[in-house]
């Protein structure tokens, strides 16, 4: 008998289930007798017991629902050594479930903190093997995450709205994609949806340079600006602040968010109306595309085929467009930053396109 422990942890996306329904259907099909317990809402399950022994046909028919069947919740990792006024220590409680239940593998579905606490668990002698959820592609050690491509999509759609009304009206707009600290979604949905200004975290911009980008296309007889601004976006000014100083500006901002701020700073300085569109959670919602099915299918079969040859402390991962498996402790605490020099980066300049640092 294989039991098997699986959880879904931190923000939703796209193709939790279909991850899931490719672990389980990999184990059931090359395995004689496995056993699946699914914790609810993530490490929170994990912690306090509360799971539920899982049949095949409960990952039956999930591969296009969007959100996850087992729930999730976020539990930050700086937390996880804390004991809270509860009196819990999370850490032995986690071991405890985990023993208790005689689990062979805990299979963990993520994004960065979900990763950190996995490591936790494989360094504290758990045997662990995760997978990369996010809609950021922020994960290191893998080309690419499942649900990535499904925001993309997602966020794409809503640049592609945008235009005709913006043609319409003459007007610059802002879209607003997810994004605190990486711009990787907000890069592909801006050239996919041929926005002309991107502005991303790894590059501080400078108001008067994206207003020079949008004064140009003016002269040049274009009837209207898109802008696609990472909700983590930042300015020069900003970026030059120490940590705590710009943590203290952002909770003072009187603007909802960065799109505000920029769009109050293009109509004071230009005159111009701005409107701001912000997709939001949409991003994380709906089916998953074709493309995530895939990806989310084969990496749930290079889990299961990790828990089979019992290799654990791995993450499954893309490397070099194929399928492969990362350390867990080369994951754990490190984001993958797109890289202001990277060729693609290069190419989007090419096409004309600012991204407000020049």
């Amino acid at each position: 008998m294989k039991r098997i422990g699986m959880l879904t942890s931190g923000g939703d996306c796209q193709a939790l289930n279909a991850t899931m329904r490719g672990v389980v259907k990999a184990l059931y099909h090359n395995l004689k007798d496995v056993e699946i317990y699914g914790f609810q809402e993530g490490y929170k399950g994990l912690i306090h017991g509360n799971y539920r022994i899982m049949k095949p046909e409960d990952f039956s028919g999930i591969l296009t629902k969007g959100g996850t069947i087992l729930g999730t919740s976020r539990q930050p990792f700086k937390l996880m050594r804390v004991i809270g006024e509860d009196g819990i220590d999370k850490v032995k409680a986690m071991k405890d479930t985990y023993h208790k239940l005689k689990l062979d593998c805990l299979v963990v579905l993520g994004g960065n903190g979900t990763q950190k606490t996995a490591n936790l668990l494989s360094e504290e002698g758990l045997n662990v093997v995760s997978l990369p959820k996010t809609i950021d592609n922020d994960i290191y050690g893998t080309e690419m995450t499942f649900g990535f491509q499904s925001a993309v999509d997602i966020a794409t759609n809503a640049i592609d709205c945008i235009h005709t009304t913006a043609d319409s009206h003459s007007r610059v707009f802002i879209v607003e994609v997810m994004g605190h600290k990486v711009g990787w979604l907000t890069l592909y949905a801006g050239i996919a949806g041929g926005a002309d200004v991107i502005l991303l975290p790894e590059i501080p911009y400078d108001i008067d340079n994206v207003i020079a980008a949008i004064e140009k296309r003016r002269k040049a007889g274009k009837r209207f600006t898109i802008l696609a601004v990472a909700e983590g976006a930042i300015s020069k000014e900003d970026a030059a602040l120490g940590k705590k100083a710009y943590k203290e500006k952002v909770k003072n901002r009187k603007y909802p968010t960065v799109s505000y701020e920029i769009a109050d700073q293009i109509l004071k300085k230009t005159g111009q109306e701005v409107r701001v569109t912000v997709p939001g959670h949409t991003q994380r919602g709906g089916a998953p595309c074709p493309y995530d099915r895939v990806l989310s299918t084969r990496l749930g079969a290079a889990a299961a085929q990790m828990i089979i040859d019992k290799e654990y402390g791995y993450m499954a991962s893309v490397v070099n467009g194929e399928i492969s498996k990362t350390k867990l402790s080369d994951v754990a605490g490190t984001l993958k930053m797109v890289d202001p020099q990277s060729p693609i980066i290069k190419e989007t300049r090419l096409l004309g396109i600012s991204f407000g640092d020049e």
